[in-house]
């Protein structure tokens, strides 16, 4: 296919399952014609997709032939008939017999005033039901979306909560098999533990916080394995914007540091050598940055920090 057609394209896909695999996570399979011509088999790492929801009509918006400017396009719909979109990574992604099945782990949010669309849509699907996806056209990695860094080598630590599960699993799945590290999940309970098949030599810690606050186990966990011993949460930040820092972009405009040299490893510790991936509550992300960049001194070019959503925000997008 030529580079100058779009990286991403926006797709129909139907439920083809849907599997209750915890009491914190539903698992949803989709299929369609669209979805055999989307994504990247083995090397799908944390990529990211959207998903647009039906609206109050019930009907998916038509944006069919928007090309580049989908969302232009989506934005122009009505917005009772425009639904709802939310960002999301692939669980898992296979082809067989041509046909291509894509996975995609929903955390219900089922409280009264804590659920959004995405919960909604995710505890009442069904198979058959329709959403749109915007997702990489098939084969294609020159649109962005993926944040692992998978040129480096070393060990690896990753560390998220349950809305970064699903990336973490992924990422784990699709490394070389000789990659060695550590994977933190924070989790509600502890039946909401998964299986991931993940490299032999890293490590996946799951912590349940049984009713503890976001960040309560993974904080001080990751902390401990780096040897530092404060473990304070970050004050709050007035503002939606989320911390989205990757070895090549910064979402606060600083520029990101260059990789360190190979001299450089000294003067920083060990864990120069370490791939950082951390992604989930943005209060809980900026604690954890400002132990690694700040105080510990890894490198910038080392690290991604994602603020996935933040605690009484809800996201767009």
């Amino acid at each position: 296919m030529s580079d100058s057609v779009a990286p991403f394209t926006v797709v129909e896909a139907r439920v083809d399952a849907v599997e209750r695999v915890s009491p914190s996570f539903m698992r949803v399979t989709f299929t369609g014609p669209g979805v055999d011509g989307i994504g990247t088999p083995g090397q799908t790492f944390d990529q990211r997709i959207k998903l647009i929801f039906p609206g109050e009509s019930g009907v998916l918006p038509d944006l069919e032939g928007a090309g580049d400017d989908w969302y232009t396009a989506w934005l122009a719909v009505p917005e009772d008939r425009r639904g709802s979109m939310r960002t999301y990574s692939i669980r898992d992604l296979t082809v067989d017999g041509g046909r291509t099945r894509l996975v995609v782990d929903f955390v219900l949010h089922l409280a009264e005033g804590a659920t959004g669309p995405a919960s909604r849509w995710a505890a009442a699907a069904q198979a058959g039901d329709a959403l749109l996806l915007v997702a990489p056209r098939r084969d294609r990695l020159d649109g962005g979306g993926i944040e692992f860094d998978t040129s480096s080598t070393g060990d690896i630590v990753l560390a998220g909560d349950e809305t970064a599960a699903p990336a973490i699993a992924r990422i784990l799945e699709d490394l070389d098999p000789a990659t060695r590290g550590t994977a933190f999940i924070e989790i509600p309970e502890p039946s909401d533990e998964l299986h991931i098949q993940a490299p032999r030599g890293v490590s996946v810690r799951w912590l349940p916080r049984a009713g503890g606050d976001v960040g309560s186990r993974l904080i001080p966990t990751v902390l401990e394995h780096l040897d530092v011993a404060d473990t304070a949460v970050d004050p709050v930040v007035e503002t939606e914007d989320l911390l989205w820092e990757t070895p090549v972009y910064s979402g606060s405009g600083e520029a990101v540091s260059v990789p360190a040299a190979a001299g450089d490893a000294a003067a920083t510790g060990s864990a120069s050598a370490t791939r950082f991936w951390i992604a989930g509550e943005s209060r809980v992300i900026t604690t954890l940055r400002r132990h690694l960049v700040r105080d510990l001194g890894i490198p910038r070019s080392s690290v991604a920090f994602m603020g996935y959503w933040r605690i009484g925000v809800a996201m767009k997008g």
